[in-house]
């Protein structure tokens, strides 16, 4: 009987990159996955911290597998990501007995392996171990379950985090910076075309700064321009940028290469030059006000989104309306929006007393909400019966979705197999947070993707 793995993911895009990995050497196993953790043989949990209801909703999970493990006790449970970097194996395995493997974030996946029974080892060991790591690390194969319908697929770039914000706990958790070889990533991007993937996102906690641990090394930018010409390959996004590290080349890369999608993520955090002092940001209002104009300038129809949290140690009143006046002034296409909660590690959660009461955490985080919602419709509004390019991901609730350039979400009916295909879409329909509308005639923009096994529209 073949045996099933089933993943259980939560937190970042890195997460998804990670968990692929450990898919491949499964699937390499002879397994095959499951929606369902109840018909798997190995269930692997692959977790986040950076909020702590990400962390608690990772602990509710494993508690409500205990029943599961007590009635088959020869399933594998398997935990990975920041939660084994933030408890540590030891303290975890005494408040959850029964996992069998906890493994770090950005694992190979080698605990998880070894703990495999011997003739599964068997069959790894017969294949030649350094195809397996050029699998894993280079021309990645995707589940079986993806190969053919996965249209944007995560693309890991850079490990780790140099940049120490006294809020987050990336850094401990996930080491030091590490950049990928440009050839490994190509290699990468070039397997996952061949299997149907028709957008890739660059990754990386400060994709910016991919290169800077290789002296003389490819920066961004190169990066962008060696994979921007890989046959089949559709679109290209990357993230999550630092307002310290996006330079003039990496946005003249973004003009130049039509693939490059005219999409940054760049995260403000705060809008009061002492609160981003205490965050260790390194930077000031003006100067990502002066960096957000210079973004605008050199890619047309650009969309800046950005990252805010509210309620941090500190935090006065006075200090946030400067978070809510800037965000007002630059009218930014998406904001990501937190409440601060300290993270076990942190400088902030050493040094820095959590004096914002949570109900003022709310006000604020609703006061913002509801001025993103405004600033949302009144730019959504703009592609009112425009024609757009949609790359069409998957059907949602029988309705096709796909996005932009500018990654905005669009809606739309067709009877045709759109998956995977470049859409033109004339737009109907505006909301806040997504658009509806209808293919037009006669543009619908059709390749095929080849590959040994599989032929793809």
């Amino acid at each position: 009987m073949t045996k099933k793995y089933h993943f259980w993911i939560t937190g970042c895009q890195m997460n998804y990159a990670d968990a692929r990995r450990i898919a491949t050497q499964l699937e390499h196993l002879g397994y095959q996955a499951t929606h369902r953790a109840d018909d798997a043989d190995v269930v692997i949990l692959q977790t986040c911290t950076v909020r702590q209801q990400a962390e608690d909703k990772a602990y509710n999970k494993l508690q409500s597998l205990r029943p599961l493990k007590a009635q088959r006790p020869d399933m594998t449970i398997a935990v990975m990501g920041c939660v084994v970097g933030v408890r540590g194996n030891e303290k975890l395995q005494n408040a959850f007995p029964y996992v069998d493997v906890f493994m770090p974030p950005s694992s190979d996946g080698a605990p998880l392996i070894s703990h495999l029974t011997q003739d599964e080892v068997h069959i790894l060991e017969q294949r030649n171990t350094s195809q397996l790591h050029a699998l894993q690390d280079g021309e990645v194969i995707l589940p079986a379950d993806q190969r053919g319908k996965l249209v944007s697929a995560p693309v890991a770039v850079v490990y780790g985090c140099s940049h120490a914000c006294t809020f987050c706990i990336i850094p401990q958790k996930r080491g030091k910076e590490r950049s990928r070889p440009v050839g490994e990533i190509a290699a990468e991007v070039r397997s996952l075309v061949a299997q149907g993937v028709k957008e890739v996102v660059l990754l990386g906690q400060i994709v910016d700064r991919y290169g800077y641990d290789v002296p003389d090394g490819p920066d961004l930018a190169d990066l962008l321009y060696a994979i921007h010409d890989i046959e089949g390959l559709l679109r290209i996004r990357f993230l999550t940028s630092h307002p310290n590290y996006m330079t003039d080349k990496i946005l003249q890369a973004v003009a130049d290469l039509p693939k490059v999608m005219p999409h940054i993520e760049v995260p403000i955090q705060a809008g009061d030059n002492e609160v981003l002092r205490r965050m260790r940001r390194e930077y000031t209002r003006e100067q990502y006000r002066d960096l957000v104009h210079k973004i605008r300038a050199m890619i047309p129809d650009v969309a800046v989104n950005t990252d805010v949290i509210v309620g941090f140690p500190g935090e006065t009143e006075e200090q946030f309306q400067k978070t809510y006046e800037i965000l007002e002034e630059l009218e930014l296409d998406k904001i990501h929006l937190a409440r601060y909660s300290p993270r076990p590690g942190t400088v902030s959660a050493r040094n820095m007393p959590d004096d914002v009461p949570d109900e003022e955490k709310w006000r604020r985080f609703y006061l913002i909400e509801e001025l993103h919602k405004r600033i949302s419709e009144k730019k959504m509004r703009r592609w009112l019966g425009e024609t757009v390019e949609v790359l069409v991901e998957e059907k949602h609730k029988g309705r096709w979705r796909g996005r932009t350039p500018q990654n905005k979400l669009v809606f739309l009916d067709d009877p045709r197999d759109l998956r995977g295909q470049l859409v033109q879409v004339r737009i109907t329909y505006t909301g806040p947070w997504s658009m509806s509308g209808e293919a037009v005639d006669g543009q619908l923009h059709e390749k095929l993707v080849k590959s040994d096994d599989i032929v793809m529209l």
